[in-house]
């Protein structure tokens, strides 16, 4: 038997789809900034990094994560549009209308070959 696995949840972050909704709807962002109260938040909830989802103590603390590498690689990586279902569904061929098929080189010539069948009998 191996070691058992545990998720980190300490220091876990909302996820990308949760930062762009965030992005894009104040009222979704400020559901999550009401949902702690502000005496339990670091620096009582005054400096919040939107793109990490982070509280920090000082706003030099925060200008600092702000110059840092992991909030620049989180921007980097929130420039990117999230998938959305549909995509998803696509990617795995659900709901995907491909058009309408174009008939073999082989069915054509059965298909002129039956022509000329039904030509032929037809005429005698």
């Amino acid at each position: 038997m191996g070691a058992i696995r545990r998720v980190k949840t300490k220091r876990r972050t909302r996820d990308l789809d949760q930062v762009h909704a965030d992005l894009r709807s104040s009222k979704h962002l400020s559901q999550h900034k009401s949902a702690k109260p502000a005496e339990d938040l670091p620096g009582l909830g005054q400096w919040y990094c939107v793109e990490c989802a982070k509280w920090f103590e000082s706003e030099h603390s925060m200008q600092q994560h702000t110059r840092g590498k992991n909030h620049k690689r989180r921007v980097r990586m929130l420039k990117e549009e999230p998938y959305s279902q549909k995509e998803a569904d696509a990617a795995i061929g659900l709901l995907t209308d491909n058009g309408t098929r174009k008939p073999s080189k082989l069915s054509l010539i059965e298909e002129q070959a039956a022509s000329l069948d039904l030509e032929t009998t037809s005429h005698e």
